[in-house]
């Protein structure tokens, strides 16, 4: 049996999938950005696949790199509710 691509049917509970939004400047057009958007199973906080994607990038790619804003499924928690003491009227 092979164990190449076992990710995609055991999960790892460490690895979660992780979107990054990679906003890069046109080597041709330095004022215009392009989005580009790369998502695979990484292991936050550290996200090492993106680290070794965005190191690729900056070696090999010419478009100059301007930001990146990443999500993850191990970064949300679920939704903390406080109930309220009182009632707050207004008008």
């Amino acid at each position: 049996m092979h164990l190449r691509g076992i990710e995609h049917v055991v999960r790892i509970p460490e690895w979660h999938l992780t979107t990054a939004e990679i906003l890069y400047r046109l080597p041709d057009h330095p004022a215009v950005l392009q989005s580009f958007i790369w998502q695979k199973v990484d292991r936050a906080p550290a996200f090492p696949e993106l680290h070794g994607f965005l190191e690729f990038w900056r070696k090999d790619i010419e478009g100059q790199l301007h930001s990146v804003r990443v999500a993850s499924a191990a970064l949300w928690r679920p939704a903390e509710f406080t109930y309220a003491e009182g009632v707050l009227h207004l008008h």
